[in-house]
Formats: C-alpha cells, sequence, structure tokens
C-alpha cells in the first residue's frame, strides 16, 4: 500500500458515488425476489500450461434491457479487488446470433446488452486469464496443482440478491486430477464433474483446490458432520502426514467445538495446497477455507510451526466472520460496497482465537504462541504509525490500497486489525477473567456470541451495540469506552491485557528457537529493535523503522550492505558487531550500496541485540496458561 497516490485514492469513494450515480437508471438495483431460471456454466480448467479457464454461461432471460455484473467486492478480502483486469474474450450471443453489448464507461464492471425479442437464454463465453508469473498476480495454476476462485469466473444478473439466483455449474479438471470444495457433487464423468445446483452467493464462496497429488483426511471421524483436510501437492511425499500431526489436527476440531458449543456448515473442507509454486494463501469461506504454505508443512514439522496457525484463524471465520458477520458485511450481491469498521472483530478477534486454538490442540507449542504474542507486543509498542492513526482506520486499508507495497510500512500503518486487534480482545479476556475472580472468560462470550442458532448456516449480523452487550451479559462493565479508547484513539499500543495475564514484554540479547524459526522461513534477519532493521539473507534493507537509526541514517529500502567494518556482509557478522559494541566504543560502520551510490554509514549504538519475548511477572495468576490450556 504506498501512499503517496493518497491524493488518487482519496478521490475512489467520489468516483464509486458518481459512478453508482450516474448509472442509476441503467443498473438495477438488487432486490431481494426470486430469479425467473437457473444459470448453467461450464468451466474448462484444464489448461494447466498456459493458465487460462475457458467458461460459458447460458443465462435465463427476458426480452429488453439487461445488465450483467462482474463481481467487485470480493467475498473475504473486504475490498473492491476483483480480477476485471484478467477478463478477456466475452462474446454474447441469443439463438445462435451474436449480442452486442457496452460496458458502462462509468462503473465497468457493468456490461449492458439489450436482449431481442425471441430471445429466452443469453450464451455467455468468456476467459479468465490467471496469472502465469508472480509479477501478474497470485499464481493459482502449476504442472500440478489449481485453485478455482469463482468470483474471477462468474457473471450474474443485476437487479437481484445473489442468494436469490440459481446456479448449476459443470468443471472440467486435467486427466485424473482429484479436488475439494464445500460444493456438493451431482455426478462425476471421468473429469467432468457437475455439482449441484446452489445459489450464486453460496457458489463464489465455495471454491476448488485440485491437484495432481490428492489426499483427503476425516478430521471427524465418525461425525454426522463431515469436516475434512483436502490436500494438493507438488508431489506424493508431502502429502505423507503422521499419526501425531493428524491428530493435532483433529484436536483443533474438537477444541473448535468446545469453545464455540456450535457448528454453522453441512460439512466443512479445508482446502490446503502444500507447494514451492503454487501462491501462498489464507482464505475464509462459510463451510471451507484456501490455505496454501510451503511444501515442508509435514516433513519438516518442527520448522512449519510459525504457519501452524494458519488453518485454526481461517476455520474460526466460519463462526466469526461468516456465520455472525458485521452489519456493513450485510449485502445483497457482489458489487455492493462493504462497510469495515468492525473489523477489529472479525479479523482480530479471529487472529486471538486461531493462536489460542493452535496452542490448545497442539498445532503450536504454548511457547511458541507465547512468543509470537511477545512479536506482536513489541511490534505494537514501538511502531511509530500509532503517533497518528487510530486503529480503526486501518479497517479501511482493504478499501485504500489492498495490500500493496507499502514505502515505510511501520509510519503508515497497514492493516493493523488483525494483531493489534489480538492484542486488544487478550486484554478483554483478562479483564474478565480479573473482574470475575477467574471465574469467567472470553470463551463465556465465544459460546455466547457465536454459538447461537447451532447449525444455522445462513449468516446472524451485529453491530457493535451487541458486542457490547453479550460483553455485559458475561461480565458487566463499560465495554464501549473500553473498546472505543482501544480502537479508535491514538497512541500507545493496547499491553494492559499483558500484564494481567501475568508477564510482561523484555527484550534479550538472544531470539528464541521460535525466532530462530521464523527468520528461517522469512530468509531475513531482525535487526529492528538495535538498528532499526530488517535485512534479508543478501544483506538487502526489507524494511526500516521510521525514525530508527537506520532511518536516520538515511537507508531506504533500496539499500543493500555489503559489508559490516570492512569484511563481507553475514547476517551473523553483523550480530556479532552489535554484540562487540556493548563494551566497545567504536562505531558500527556498514558498507552500504543505495541505488548506484556506495556509502559508509556509522552507527554509534552500544545496547546490544535485541529480541523480544515475554516474562512472568512474580505473584501474580499465570492467566495466559490458563488461556491456551486445552479445554
Amino acid at each position: 500500500m504506498t501512499l503517496p497516490f493518497a491524493p488518487r485514492f482519496a478521490l475512489l469513494p467520489l468516483l464509486l458515488a458518481t459512478a453508482f450515480s450516474a448509472s442509476a437508471q441503467s443498473i438495477p438495483k438488487p432486490v431481494d425476489q426470486p430469479y425467473p431460471g437457473t444459470i448453467q456454466m461450464k468451466i474448462d480448467a484444464s489448461d494447466t500450461t498456459q493458465h487460462v479457464f475457458r467458461i460459458q454461461q447460458t443465462i435465463p432471460v427476458k426480452p429488453g434491457k439487461m445488465t450483467l455484473l462482474y463481481p467487485q467486492w470480493v467475498t473475504a478480502q473486504h475490498g473492491p479487488t476483483g480480477a476485471l483486469n484478467q477478463l478477456a474474450g466475452l462474446k454474447v450471443t441469443a439463438n445462435g446470433k451474436p449480442v452486442a453489448w457496452k460496458r458502462d464507461p462509468l462503473y465497468v464492471y457493468a456490461f449492458h446488452v439489450d436482449v431481442p425479442r425471441d430471445a429466452k437464454t443469453l450464451e455467455l463465453e468468456y476467459q479468465h486469464l490467471s496469472p502465469i508469473t508472480g509479477s501478474q498476480g497470485r499464481i493459482a495454476v502449476t504442472p500440478d496443482i489449481l485453485g478455482i476462485q469463482w468470483q474471477s469466473m462468474t457473471m450474474y444478473p443485476a437487479g437481484y440478491y445473489t442468494r436469490r439466483i440459481p446456479i448449476q455449474t459443470t468443471m472440467k479438471l486435467p486427466a485424473g486430477w482429484q479436488f475439494g470444495t464445500a460444493l456438493e457433487t451431482a455426478s462425476r464423468n471421468g473429469d467432468e464433474v457437475q455439482f449441484k445446483t446452489t445459489d450464486v452467493e453460496t457458489f463464489v464462496d465455495s471454491p476448488v483446490f485440485a491437484g495432481r497429488y490428492f489426499k483427503r483426511i476425516d478430521l471427524d471421524p465418525g461425525a454426522k458432520v463431515p469436516v475434512n483436510l483436502n490436500i494438493v501437492a507438488d508431489n506424493e511425499e508431502a502429502l505423507e502426514a503422521k499419526p501425531e500431526q493428524i491428530e493435532a489436527h483433529r484436536a483443533m476440531v474438537k477444541q473448535a467445538y468446545k469453545l464455540f458449543d456450535s457448528h454453522h456448515y453441512a460439512h466443512y473442507d479445508f482446502l490446503f495446497a502444500l507447494s514451492e509454486e503454487f501462491g501462498g494463501i489464507g482464505r475464509e469461506h462459510h463451510q471451507s477455507s484456501e490455505n496454501g504454505v510451503k511444501t515442508n508443512y509435514f516433513t519438516d514439522w518442527a520448522k512449519s510451526e510459525p504457519v501452524r496457525a494458519l488453518l485454526p484463524h481461517e476455520y474460526t471465520h466460519s463462526w466469526n466472520g461468516k456465520f455472525r458477520r458485521p452489519k456493513g458485511q450485510d449485502v445483497p450481491n457482489f458489487n455492493t460496497p462493504l462497510e469495515n469498521s468492525l473489523l477489529w472483530v472479525y479479523e482480530g478477534q479471529t487472529q486471538y482465537w486461531g493462536q489460542v486454538l493452535a496452542a490448545r490442540s497442539g498445532l503450536m507449542k504454548t511457547a511458541s504462541v507465547r512468543d509470537l504474542i511477545a512479536a506482536t507486543a513489541a511490534y505494537y509498542s514501538t511502531v511509530p504509525g500509532r503517533s497518528w492513526r487510530a486503529l480503526v482506520d486501518t479497517t479501511n486499508d482493504p478499501i485504500i490500497n489492498y495490500r500493496r507495497p507499502q514505502v515505510w510500512g511501520n509510519w503508515q500503518r497497514s492493516e493493523d486489525y488483525y494483531s493489534e486487534g489480538m492484542l486488544i480482545w487478550l486484554d478483554v479476556d483478562t479483564k474478565i477473567r480479573e473482574l470475575s475472580g477467574d471465574k469467567r472468560s472470553l470463551n463465556d462470550f465465544a459460546r455466547k456470541f457465536f454459538g447461537v442458532a447451532d447449525g444455522k448456516v445462513t449468516a446472524e449480523h451485529y453491530s457493535f451495540d451487541d458486542v457490547v452487550s453479550f460483553l455485559n451479559g458475561i461480565q458487566p462493565y463499560d465495554w464501549a469506552s473500553f473498546l472505543r479508547t482501544r480502537v479508535e484513539n491514538i497512541g500507545p499500543a493496547p499491553l494492559d491485557g499483558l500484564a494481567r495475564a501475568g508477564w510482561k514484554l523484555v527484550y534479550a540479547d538472544k531470539p528464541t528457537e521460535f525466532q530462530k524459526t521464523v527468520e528461517g522461513m522469512s530468509k531475513a534477519t531482525s535487526f529492528q529493535y538495535s538498528l532499526g532493521f530488517w535485512l534479508s539473507n543478501e544483506g538487502k534493507v526489507e524494511s526500516i523503522v521510521w525514525e530508527g537509526l537506520g532511518f536516520k541514517a538515511g537507508l531506504t529500502a533500496n539499500a543493500t550492505v555489503l559489508a559490516v567494518n570492512g569484511q563481507a556482509y553475514k547476517a551473523d557478522l553483523l550480530r556479532n558487531a552489535i554484540t562487540k559494541a556493548k563494551t566497545d566504543s567504536k562505531p558500527i560502520e556498514l558498507l552500504v550500496k543505495q541505488g548506484s551510490q556506495y556509502r559508509t554509514v556509522s552507527f554509534d549504538y552500544h545496547e546490544g541485540l535485541k529480541y523480544p519475548r515475554l516474562e512472568r511477572i512474580e505473584g501474580t495468576p499465570d492467566r495466559l496458561e490458563a488461556i491456551l490450556q486445552a479445554l
């Protein structure tokens, strides 16, 4: 996300408002009424070489003016990120004859057609051109794996709620491939799969992962409501999970049921890709989730620990974000703007429960989750952007500048409603425990708030006042002020929850084992709390703390450290130099290449290496241990 372009993006609400008003006569507003007929859709997903998805749609119509919409506001991305740039080759016919279409000049996701008098259906033909290189977008097709996100493949008629438009889809896969999805299969004939008729909203919310190497693991054996882990991978070896690894994933399901005391799906399907080529992803859906990590998830279990909170996070979203949704997310179709101000509940509390469930299930060690909390607390206790930008404003980031690179990330801030939101819910949990004498906790809130209407799949929407009301039902307190202060104010990060949990943030001169694993996965080394930057294994500056030592020395993201005190850069060499400087008055000298310029940068720093960790506060109850303990 690049704020130098902010003036252009600041016009976005005005442009959208103008587009909607200018197109009001030609784009029918969605009405909660049944669509007269069922869309028939065929998709050929067999091209794993050129990554071209070929789509045909047959849409029942009536003569007259009609508008077709391509999804703009993408489910689970919280913003107007529809892949319109990857749509190509649109042709419309009726009774075998071409029908002209015209894109709306202001709202470009809308396509206007005049349906001929004798037409009962429109035939659409077009392609989705999935990225081939990383510079074009996330890779969703490899020689062995493909992912289908239906919002990128689907067009639908304006004037109706998407949940009232029936659609029946047939999918062609590469020869012999297997697949996972929350969609229910009607039949399979060779490599052609026909899904049961559903509505467009459910359809778009039910992606597909398919692969040459595929394995399905039952995570709740014998249950009436199935929960499956559908794994696709680069090779067969990556699919092999050990019994204790499978048991940890099954414990995640059991712990989620104990926490939420409910389920809100007919069945649940984790779509899980283990690949070096398929793009990494974590995206929630009501009855499934898309998850992508590296191939070694099972085969090098110790090194994969930092990503093992991913599945609990996305699974939690079935309750929080998909079943229970903020009222601003209650929209009739995929072309109506979302209002995101409660994402610190939607994503922040999910981030909290994801880490808690990872510990409770054994997917992560309790000590590792503590280290993760320490890293989060350290970042937000020092992030300078908190001095000018409140947390709630970061809920606008998916709309302003969805996950684009930033020039000065910790000054501009990004989607902090995730991790800083997690700290807020730790704060809430420990406050409930303190006020109730440890008789009640956020567990009780989860059962009451997310456990309503057990078995119901359709969404229940909530407001800020609803959240406050449910919290007061668990433990009376001025929760409205408590939450607003933390969400709307600028200034120091909300770390009170750590102290109530019985822990404090400290810094040590050596990283924990978990921190070493994180650095190994990222292929970078943190000097964030000493010299104020991260460096890649090659010495390239990855990020810089605004007004930190590196910033004040003039370093930027186009800089590379070539040498430390006259010797060729290695991470250990710089670590040793920082450690030695504690007892040596000489400055640390770095030879830096910045653009086409070379210069020596001196750091008169003598406080040693600093790595965040949590330390027990003597004489206080260890509430964090209680929080992370299995139910």
